[in-house]
């Protein structure tokens, strides 16, 4: 598929995809930037939103570039890391570590699928693609939030 398609592009996010090495983290790390930006500017639920728009997005660009290329879930495909790290730093809010943890937790629980994070990935089509890491997402998100009643502080929600 040519990279300037829309569909490649947001696949791909913008070829970070296609950066050597572990693509899937280098799609969480482009999320972080406009994580942080929509925390300082909108607030948590605005990452949430923005998790649901590219989730979206990730739907239609990850069923054109599976048809195009004949493929099942190439490595290439970030856009559902990108949707999956945005939910996961939704409750670090402008918290640096917790920021940082929501990272760290992510791609751990990306990597390691807990259940239903593996059941999900063997959903044909794009939604398998990006159903699991919508999964890992709210797990990260769920033990940011403990991270935070661990130690007795709000997190960017309550």
């Amino acid at each position: 598929m040519p990279f300037g398609h829309p569909a490649s592009l947001l696949a791909t996010w913008f070829g970070v995809g296609r950066l050597p090495w572990v693509p899937g983290t280098w799609g969480s790390l482009a999320a972080l930037p406009i994580a942080w930006v929509l925390a300082w500017n909108y607030g948590p639920y605005a990452i949430v939103g923005a998790a649901g728009v590219v989730f979206l997005l990730g739907l239609w660009a990850c069923g054109s570039y599976l048809a195009r290329t004949r493929t099942k879930d190439p490595g290439e495909i970030v856009i559902d890391e990108v949707a999956g790290q945005l939910i996961a730093a939704a409750p670090a809010g402008l918290d640096p570590l917790a920021f940082l943890l929501s990272f760290v937790l992510f791609r751990i629980l990306d990597v390691m699928k807990p259940w239903p994070c593996r059941a999900l990935e063997r959903v044909p089509g794009p939604l398998g693609v990006i159903a699991d890491d919508i999964a890992a997402g709210l797990y990260a998100a769920i033990l940011i939030v403990l991270y935070f009643a661990v130690l007795g502080r709000p997190n960017a929600f309550f």
